[in-house]
């Protein structure tokens, strides 16, 4: 069901809950998908395509040996490696500083400590939303001298019908440099917005050989490249034939 609004994925346990957030959400016009566990909500949430995710941190069938039953930080961290850029909405009856602090530092985009009204729920979706311009949904094909990019189902497709497979991180650097084409991306930059992370101290040598491997996948020539561009010093920049 596409709607305007983006498609929210709600893991919560408790019916009840869900129930309620699900409804307000789909008054306000967003799409929605449910799950009551954790191992349900973990397969959604690194395999499908969201705009939001609502994220109860108590969930039964998370598999995390040694850890209180059902961690959803532990669904937390693999949505942050597999989808770098999904907004995340924490939603918990775990309210001490430490417990905050932990989600946080894992990529948490908000915390909502239960209780908690659905009319402020509603008002941290639209803001989280608001305020992430680094994960475009829009952009999908990217059309380039010899074929086109399509996000939409991570691939690159040549004019002769070859295609080359793109990976989630391939995909969400591509879709983030496509958003901005109009400047020059800083490593910097990428490793915030694209790979979440703290730029200071890390180092950016992992977002050049995600781009040497996508030049591959491109067929663009590494000693004088015409899709994925160095600009010495400052970063990189995607030229296409505009994106769609």
């Amino acid at each position: 069901m596409a709607t305007s609004r983006g498609t929210v994925l709600v893991i919560e346990d408790d019916a009840a809950i869900r129930r309620g957030i699900v409804d307000a959400l789909r008054s306000e016009g967003y799409a929605t998908l449910e799950a009551g566990d954790g191992k349900i909500g973990l397969a959604l949430a690194v395999e499908g395509e969201w705009d939001l995710l609502l994220l109860d941190l108590v969930l039964p069938g998370v598999p995390a040996p040694g850890k209180r039953a059902g961690d959803g930080l532990d669904i937390l961290r693999a949505v942050r490696d597999a989808r770098p850029t999904l907004p995340v909405i924490v939603l918990t009856a775990l309210g001490s500083e430490s417990d905050r602090v932990k989600g946080l530092r894992l990529g948490a985009d908000d915390y909502v400590v239960k209780p908690f009204s659905l009319t402020e729920l509603l008002a941290r979706v639209a803001a989280v939303l608001r305020r992430s311009p680094a994960r475009p949904t829009d952009v999908e094909h990217i059309p380039f001298r010899g074929g086109v990019i399509d996000l939409a189902k991570s691939h690159v497709r040549f004019e002769g019908g070859e295609t080359a497979t793109l990976s989630q991180r391939e995909a969400e650097l591509l879709r983030y440099l496509a958003a901005h084409a109009d400047r020059v991306i800083s490593r910097e930059e990428i490793l915030q917005h694209v790979w979440r992370l703290d730029p200071t101290g890390v180092d950016t040598r992992t977002i050049d050989m995600h781009v040497a491997r996508l030049r591959e996948k491109l067929r663009d020539d590494p000693a004088s490249p015409g899709v994925l561009l160095t600009v010495r010093g400052r970063g990189y920049r995607l030229v296409g034939e505009g994106a769609l």
